[in-house]
């Protein structure tokens, strides 16, 4: 967690601009703090001051016939979420909350959190990722500009798309002020297709085969044994979403393409399956084990292979699971001062992912590389991309990579 530092609250676009550009004439560093569900997030770096967006609240916009929506960076998640739900429609996006695998509640997060962090739930993998429903955004830069890019349609043209930077900066960008998002109709209804009874590998090439089918799969996760949320055995789950009849008939369909005699099928209603899904959403399956948490990115074919890799390096793995048919893997190791790196990162590099320490103690995210180590020529170009935006390092500074 961030260290303690005086907080300014930042009520308008006016007092950002000031705070940074104060800043700048003293060369001190600036965290910028919404919620807080994300400050564990990233490198341990404690910073000079904290700018907090909490007071830059406030839904500024929201047309839901043209399914669009703008929020200061300071509102509350939560209420967008249930304005959203007023109308019967979504972030599709499907935004983690990362506040339980702090050991804080559910729903203390700000859309500017949600942005900056990129963060993307179970449905990624159908509905894409955060910076892909972001249709602009107002902000200002490590040097105290002011700057708008992009608008409210999918088709602009307003300048370069800087909504590809800034989703998944971190705050080591630009102090987010406003953004506006693209929004989407609430499926109808919603069921969860449990396949029970093959292995882990076995379940995870079953996901893939259900994710090549023309059933139309919203979401695929790999619970194995140990992880499942109350049931004994490993199973993948497929969440189909839309119109009943359009469910059911797809359900049948999935189910009657995957059958083997070794497999066996249970379907969770609508409101068991929105439960499921947003524990996995918010990696509920180990959240709860005391350990470091590991999130990789890697091909879904070589999902099961990396874990075993892991494993085989000497990591003691706690629990794991896969979401987006083993693109996605969650672990949680037993605590080392090295919060098992190179074990794991070694694994992760064999196959070309990438892997994100994202729990583990100050210590330790102080020393260890909480992003993955990047090649030399996008390192060359992270470092330029940043520079322009904050040239003088003001904004988190030391959070994504220690040299700036």
């Amino acid at each position: 967690m961030q260290s303690e530092c005086a907080t300014l609250d930042i009520r308008d676009e006016a007092d950002a601009v000031d705070a940074i550009c104060a800043a700048n004439a003293k060369g001190e560093s600036c965290a910028i703090v919404g919620g807080g569900s994300r400050s564990g997030l990233g490198r341990c770096a404690p910073q000079a001051q904290a700018l907090s967006t909490l007071a830059l609240a406030g839904v500024t916009l929201y047309e839901p016939n043209e399914l669009v929506l703008s929020a200061r960076a300071g509102t509350r998640l939560s209420e967008i979420e249930a304005l959203l739900e007023s109308n019967g429609q979504q972030l599709a996006f499907e935004p983690i909350d990362y506040g339980p695998l702090f050991g804080a509640e559910r729903g203390g997060a700000t859309i500017g959190g949600v942005i900056a962090a990129n963060a993307s739930g179970p449905r990624r993998i159908k509905a894409g990722a955060a910076r892909d429903h972001l249709l602009g955004f107002r902000c200002v830069t490590g040097r105290g500009e002011l700057v708008k890019s992009g608008g409210r349609v999918m088709k602009n043209v307003t300048g370069y798309d800087l909504s590809k930077l800034v989703c998944g900066s971190y705050g080591t960008l630009a102090l987010l002020t406003e953004l506006t998002l693209k929004v989407l109709p609430k499926p109808e209804t919603e069921c969860t297709l449990l396949a029970i009874g093959a292995d882990e590998a076995e379940s995870l090439a079953l996901l893939r085969r259900a994710a090549a089918t023309p059933c139309e799969p919203s979401s695929l996760a790999m619970l194995p044994v140990g992880a499942a949320l109350a049931l004994d055995q490993a199973a993948a789950a497929i969440r189909l979403e839309g119109p009943a009849i359009s469910v059911t008939a797809r359900r049948d369909d999935l189910a009657a393409r995957l059958a083997s005699g070794a497999v066996r099928f249970e379907t969770l209603d609508e409101r068991d399956s929105k439960a499921l899904w947003r524990d996995l959403r918010d990696a509920a399956p180990i959240v709860a084990k005391v350990g470091q948490i590991w999130r990789m990115s890697v091909a879904p074919s070589e999902s099961f292979a990396v874990v075993e890799r892991i494993r085989r390096a000497g990591a003691p793995v706690l629990a794991h699971f896969y979401d987006w048919a083993g693109g996605l893997i969650w672990l949680c190791v037993e605590a080392a001062r090295d919060a098992h790196a190179a074990g794991v990162r070694g694994a992760v590099d064999a196959c070309g992912g990438h892997a994100t320490l994202i729990r583990a103690s100050d210590a330790t995210r102080a020393t260890v590389e909480v992003f993955h180590p990047q090649p030399a020529s996008l390192a060359a170009l992270t470092r330029r991309v940043k520079e322009s935006f904050d040239p003088a390092h003001i904004l988190e500074r030391g959070r994504m990579r220690a040299e700036f």
